[in-house]
């Protein structure tokens, strides 16, 4: 297409964040003409989104930052079912109670993304419990069931990639397609949404929503979405040897999250400055050429930036202090993770592999092992040789705790209680 008319097309393909739409042409000429209502779906499956959904997330805080209005869709009912996308086994079902409990936890991560409110182009969140809990599932069949093709859901690779890997694909996951669809179509009904974005995963589900608002109420709807981001090395997004990069700081401190963003691989930096920050482009272009041990300049704006969006500029400037007490001075940081242990299990000895994993440092006991064969474990700041090191009280420092560290990026002090 040529150039885009309207600021939210020029901005998503400027900064990353385009892959395919249904009909691009006609979402920016909408998008110029006035405010468009646009949604992502989150399902409830944990207590705390993480940096695999940021690109979500971002995407959401574009929309608004370019007039629009973006809708935060809660899946209270489809987590009920399981988004099969992505997936070679079923999720594990959760009872309502949990659901509802992730639900209230989730919302904290967006406070720092989006501005909610009631002006026009404020942030709505919504849940699709509140619609799909009341169907009737032989009016819902009759109704729109009969708008989806069994032949061509089986095409769509969320289905496909699981029946080529012979995995199981339950008919309630099979379901999961259809109840997304008729999310849109709710959503279109309800608050004039006009357009649904996801990762590319979600592109079949994605269009098919399009398909049925089209369908049943002649109503022209719009798909988009982003792709999904690997590292430079080819990791998956947000993943690391200690687990998932939560947003929510009960989940994962503000210092580990600014830790994740400083130890960017350095191919990353330009396109994780345009996708996660909102420093303009110029800057952008300027940090992404720094070469050699300049690009740690570029890292740690990257570190301020990401965590001031998510957990606010006194947190990030709280954890790049922290950063630099512990790495340019050797000391402890305030915000440093801590561990408790009880004096008494000190006292009695703690298998160094344990007390690692205990921290968060490492993602498994034999991944301990392999750390320390591999001279990678510290225990106050010296390499743990033997893998079957016990730590003590004996091992406190001068500051009555015992400093851990994973290489020389990760660190979290243990104290007796």
């Amino acid at each position: 297409m040529s150039a885009p008319k309207s600021e939210f097309v020029k901005v998503i393909q400027e900064r990353g964040y385009f892959h395919q739409c249904t009909d691009l042409e006609a979402l920016d000429a909408l998008a110029a003409k006035g405010v468009v209502s646009g949604y992502i779906g989150f399902d409830a499956t944990a207590d705390s989104l993480h940096v695999g959904h940021m690109v979500q997330i971002m995407l959401l805080r574009r929309l608004q930052q370019t007039g629009h209005r973006p809708i935060a869709l809660m899946g209270g009912g489809t987590t009920k079912v399981g988004d099969p996308s992505g997936k070679d086994e079923s999720r594990k079902l959760l009872s309502v109670e949990d659901i509802n409990r992730n639900l209230d936890r989730i919302k904290l991560s967006f406070a720092g993304y989006l501005r909610f409110g009631t002006a026009r182009n404020d942030a709505v969140m919504v849940n699709n419990a509140d619609w799909l809990d009341k169907l009737n599932y032989i009016e819902f069949l009759r109704d729109y069931g009969r708008h989806f093709s069994v032949n061509r859901m089986l095409s769509f690779d969320s289905v496909k990639l699981r029946l080529e890997r012979e995995h199981p694909l339950s008919f309630l996951e099979f379901n999961y397609m259809i109840l997304q669809a008729y999310d849109f179509l709710e959503l279109s009904r309800r608050l004039d949404c006009r357009l649904q974005m996801g990762g590319s995963d979600q592109w079949g589900n994605i269009v098919n929503g399009v398909e049925l608002g089209r369908r049943i109420d002649n109503k022209e709807l719009f798909g988009l979405t982003a792709p999904l981001i690997t590292t430079a090395s080819g990791a998956k997004m947000g993943k690391t040897a200690a687990g998932a990069v939560w947003l929510n700081q009960e989940r994962l401190s503000a210092y580990d999250f600014w830790q994740y963003w400083r130890n960017t691989e350095d191919g990353d930096v330009g396109r994780f400055l345009r996708l996660f920050t909102d420093l303009p482009l110029p800057e952008i272009a300027r940090l992404e050429r720094l070469q050699g041990a300049e690009i740690n300049e570029a890292k740690i704006i990257l570190a301020n930036e990401a965590t001031t969006l998510c957990h606010g500029a006194e947190a990030a400037r709280n954890a790049a202090e922290t950063a630099r007490r512990t790495f340019v001075e050797g000391g402890l940081g305030e915000d440093l993770p801590v561990v408790e242990i009880a004096r008494a299990e000190l006292a009695a000895g703690i298998a160094a592999i344990d007390l690692l994993h205990r921290a968060g440092l490492v993602g498994s006991k034999g991944e301990a092992r392999r750390l320390i064969k591999g001279a990678g474990a510290r225990l106050n700041d010296a390499a743990i040789e033997d893998e079957n090191r016990r730590v003590t009280l004996d091992d406190l420092n001068a500051e009555g705790v015992v400093k851990l560290s994973f290489g020389r990026k990760k660190h979290a002090v243990v104290r007796p209680k």
